[in-house]
């Protein structure tokens, strides 16, 4: 290092996969310099990684226009916060994970007090809305990018952009193999096992767990000798789902961390769209994804979208790879029929795991928070 003056770096993670992955970033860019001082928005794993954290992100992880209404003033009252400190202490750098909406309007804030900008993982700017592309030009610095179609966006609109890789590349690992893995969670190595992934967020568990349950209980009819896995997100209680589980009648083993070994313990899932279905395709274990929002936001973003598919590895594939049931066909019947043909038809689960192969072929080696690590040294004008 050439370089030894601290930098006070801002960093923004609004959901539980942005904290994950800020996480990352924070302890290559720690390791690589270990006099720098991070701060801002994010969960368990960026405290856990060096972050103060001045609103916990567990607070602004919602989804939709009706959602973000309901939330408003937790979200308006973080904003004012980072905003106060931008303007009487600005940051020497400010870092975006996601979260789009909110981020940009941080980044207006952080453009007129002269703080530098990187954006790490791109707002889906490619799917819906894409004028936001010049915004972005106008206010961000540095584009750090975990896809590779996001290049040729960017660079066709003049925005400086680098492919970073995935940061799940490195991080989708099971801890033990999976006989080790089925005895520790006390499930029968004998019995299928079926995954149920309701969410991070308090909303996907009101509105989507109801559903799932009720799936699992058409699937448990027809399979008697079916067992379910739920891993619990961090941004979760105990108490969040116990009442639904409870009312349910169903016996689900609620795995906390470990999530990876919980998805390599499954001969298939049921989860909620978002990064979520990206850790599962890379572990290749097939799935069905469901999306359902307020009406008024479907209808909404119905209109907006310019991708066919709402799932990410589908998104990657450029493919179908897997079903996705959005809004009034995420049913329970639905559901436990996809389900069901993964569990009676072998040669379509084989075909989904191959084509699963494919999206995790496409997100590139490892390696990609030590890469936006060095990204942010570059940008401090820090050297390696």
């Amino acid at each position: 290092m050439t370089e030894n003056t601290s930098h006070r770096i801002m960093i923004v993670a609004g959901e539980a996969s942005g904290d994950l992955h800020g996480a990352g970033l924070v302890r290559e860019a720690l390791r690589l310099d270990p006099t720098l001082s991070f701060f801002g928005i994010g969960g368990p794993r960026m405290r856990e990684a060096g972050v103060e954290t001045l609103v916990d992100s567990s607070e602004m992880a919602v989804v939709g226009i009706v959602e973000v209404l309901a939330h408003i003033g937790v979200i308006s009252r973080a904003f004012m916060a980072l905003r106060r400190v931008i303007v009487s202490n600005p940051p020497d750098l400010l870092i975006l994970i996601d979260y789009p909406d909110f981020n940009m309007l941080l980044a207006r804030v952080a453009r007129r007090h002269g703080v530098k900008v990187l954006y790490y993982i791109s707002p889906q700017v490619w799917a819906w809305r894409t004028g936001r592309v010049k915004t972005i030009g106008r206010l961000v610095d540095r584009m750090a990018v975990v896809f590779p179609f996001e290049v040729p966006f960017y660079e066709r609109a003049g925005v400086p952009v680098s492919f970073v890789g995935h940061p799940l590349a490195d991080r989708v690992r099971p801890t033990m193999g999976r006989d080790e893995a089925l005895a520790s969670f006390g499930l029968d190595p004998g019995r299928r096992v079926v995954g149920l992934f309701p969410g991070s967020r308090r909303g996907e568990i009101a509105k989507l767990f109801p559903v799932i349950l009720e799936s699992a209980q058409q699937l448990r009819e027809r399979y008697p000798d079916i067992q379910f896995i739920l891993p619990l997100a961090s941004s979760l209680t105990d108490g969040d789902i116990a009442p639904l589980l409870a009312a349910s009648g169903l016996d689900v083993t609620v795995a906390r961390d470990r999530v990876y070994d919980v998805m390599q313990v499954c001969d298939a899932i049921v989860t909620v769209s978002g990064t979520v279905t990206l850790e599962i395709a890379l572990m290749g274990v097939p799935m069905v994804i469901i999306y359902k929002v307020s009406p008024l936001t479907y209808q909404v973003g119905k209109r907006l979208i310019r991708v066919d598919h709402i799932g990410i590895c589908n998104i990657v594939a450029g493919a179908r790879v897997v079903p996705e049931l959005i809004q009034d066909e995420a049913s329970a019947d639905r559901i436990a029929a996809e389900i069901g043909r993964y569990l009676d038809d072998p040669a379509h689960a084989e075909k989904t795991r191959a084509g699963l192969a494919m999206v995790k072929e496409k997100l590139g080696t490892g390696g990609c928070s030590e890469r936006v690590a060095g990204i942010v040294l570059e940008m401090l004008g820090k050297q390696v």
